[in-house]
């Protein structure tokens, strides 16, 4: 699955400013102009984009929300852009974000526009806007589109659109072996932070605003981690006991494995296995802020290598966070809707299909595997797990809602858990809980 990265923050004091500078906006045009590249994911290229361009923290923040809302309105914006038939440039794509979707003023744009720019704006904003398909309505690609309507209305379809072209806000979870969820309210909240309980995840949190969190004391103890707050919701349907022997099969750069670790009150053995060494890195120094000692990180070839069949037959909890899409973090990484495709997505669908076999052996009978991802997709969720069932008899599907429930966690999320952004404020999730005869 890919790494959930946070969206940029929200429109800075540089947004809102009386006149726009015309160094500012061009700033903006030349980084959504990289971004528009898509030949890396878009926070890496911005990353870059900044190391290259220093600037300031409010300017940083407006460039970045810029950039990203051009990502998540592109097909609007071009058909706006194209009545004359020409593909609209990266700057034009920022003024018509800039004044339709971010409502920046035309006095606000004036001081930083070029010759002729201001009544191009002006002629789009007094005419018609034109005619879309659903696919341009939902700022959706096509292939998308066409098999999203296979499963939902039109009608659901955009409502689904609208929810995953808005920013994420920000949630994080608390690390029950370092502090308790009151206790972080009250020292965000003394600080000028107001959090309020998640919906759903008990040890989760979610933020009004977009503040700084990397240098806050809180995070730096590790009483918390941002995590959203469907994320944090799969380790309760792994739901691991202290001296368990557990499996995070896709570990990436850890943060449901610290989830997972702390539920385990940092007892028993917790293998983190990911086939990035340079992820796994990132995963030791998290373990070690939150507490966590039972944390074993083991870099694997592939998911046939030797230290995964020496784990046959072994595990009492094994999570399968498979690598997917991403269609369902649009909210957070807009850029994936343009990068991915149907043939990547099959390609995605044989890996998926590889790695949930392989861990499942992992798997201890009566032992409880786990298949998850931030897609949605049928083909990439209800499609492995019916095919691995019908391939693995001695595999049985548990109700998800049914083992949520158990644990106190009310959620109309279907037998196997279906999150999304329109329904429950998350990301777009899917798990499977299935368990292994006796």
């Amino acid at each position: 699955m890919p790494t959930r990265r946070r969206a940029p923050p929200l429109p800075s004091p540089a947004a809102d400013a009386v006149g726009l500078a015309a160094e500012l906006l061009n700033a903006a045009v030349a980084a959504t102009a990289l971004l528009l590249e898509f030949t890396q994911p878009a926070d890496a290229a911005l990353s870059g984009f900044f190391r290259a361009h220093r600037s300031g923290v409010r300017d940083r923040a407006f460039i970045a929300e810029t950039a990203y809302a051009v990502l998540r309105r592109k097909r609007l914006l071009e058909r706006l852009a194209g009545g004359s038939g020409r593909r609209p440039t990266p700057r034009q794509l920022v003024l018509l974000s800039l004044a339709r979707v971010r409502g920046m003023s035309q006095r606000q744009l004036d001081s930083a526009l070029q010759e002729g720019e201001r009544e191009w704006l002006e002629a789009i904003r007094r005419g018609e806007d034109p005619e879309m398909t659903p696919a341009e309505q939902a700022d959706l690609p096509d292939w998308l589109v066409e098999r999203l309507l296979q499963r939902i209305t039109p009608e659901a379809l955009q409502v689904l659109a609208r929810a995953l072209n808005s920013p994420a806000p920000l949630d994080l979870r608390v690390n029950v072996v370092k502090a308790e969820r009151t206790a972080v309210i009250a020292r965000l909240a003394a600080d000028g932070m107001l959090a309020e309980a998640c919906r759903f995840a008990p040890l989760g949190l979610r933020l009004k605003g977009k503040p700084a969190l990397q240098k806050h004391p809180a995070f730096l103890d590790g009483s918390f981690e941002v995590q959203d707050e469907g994320s944090q919701l799969l380790s309760y349907l792994l739901a691991p006991r202290r001296g368990e022997m557990v499996v995070d099969f896709c570990a990436g750069a850890g943060g449901k494995t610290l989830a997972l670790g702390a539920l385990m009150r940092s007892t028993g053995r917790l293998y983190a296995l990911d086939v990035s060494d340079k992820r796994l890195a990132k995963l030791k120094p998290r373990a070690a802020r939150a507490g966590l000692s039972n944390v074993h990180p083991i870099c694997i070839v592939s998911e046939n290598d030797i230290r995964v069949k020496r784990l046959a037959g072994k595990a009492d909890r094994v999570l399968v966070d498979a690598p997917c899409s991403g269609l369902g973090t649009l909210r957070r990484n807009p850029d994936l809707k343009w990068r991915q495709s149907p043939q990547s997505v099959a390609e995605l669908t044989l890996k998926q299909a590889a790695i949930l076999a392989a861990a499942a052996r992992l798997v201890r009978p009566g032992g409880r595997l786990v298949y998850a991802t931030c897609s949605i997709l049928v083909e990439e969720n209800e499609g492995i797990v019916d095919a691995f069932l019908a391939a693995h008899p001695e595999f049985r599907r548990l109700s998800a809602r049914e083992v949520l429930a158990g644990q106190g966690i009310a959620i109309d999320c279907g037998e196997d858990m279906s999150l999304s952004p329109q329904t429950h404020g998350t990301d777009g999730f899917y798990a499977a809980v299935l368990e292994r005869a006796k």
